[in-house]
């Protein structure tokens, strides 16, 4: 076996090459978002309900896309609001106490805590994205054979 030494100079200079490369990925990575997404566009790459897809992340937020069919799962999330808008149909998010309507062009803000099952009627699918950390639970503190513990990205 051959052991190759390096100086100071030379390590170093191999540090600065490595660190040239990660900022230069980090920022084509950065680039590469800095681009229009058509949502619509998006929603036609899949076809699984209540099954959200990943479009973006900032900070530590990400924009999901979902189709919803049906009533969901009642659950809530301790430490995250949750923002819904309807990008197509008519979503019914069901509260203990009522029932919002949220229409095409809508958005419902769920705060922290809050139980809610999000539903659709009549057998419409209803296309939503969705604003949310990085760390909600997709059910919450409920494990149904809905629940989603990965997010495809798209």
């Amino acid at each position: 076996m051959r052991y190759i030494f390096f100086t100071k100079k030379q390590k170093r200079m191999a540090l600065l090459s490595l660190t040239q490369i990660f900022v230069t990925l980090k920022a084509v990575n950065r680039f590469k978002t800095m681009k229009p997404i058509n949502i619509k566009e998006k929603h036609a790459l899949f076809s699984k309900q209540w099954h959200p897809h990943r479009i973006a992340t900032l900070d530590n937020m990400q924009v999901l896309l979902a189709k919803l069919q049906g009533e969901f799962v009642w659950h809530s999330h301790d430490d995250e609001d949750e923002l819904f808008q309807v990008i197509k149909g008519t979503l019914y998010m069901q509260f203990r106490d009522r029932t919002e309507i949220i229409k095409e062009g809508e958005i419902i803000v769920v705060p922290k805590g809050v139980e809610h099952n999000p539903t659709t009627k009549n057998n419409e699918e209803v296309h939503v994205l969705l604003f949310e950390k990085l760390t909600t639970a997709h059910t919450g503190n409920v494990i149904d054979d809905k629940t989603q513990t990965d997010y495809p990205e798209l």
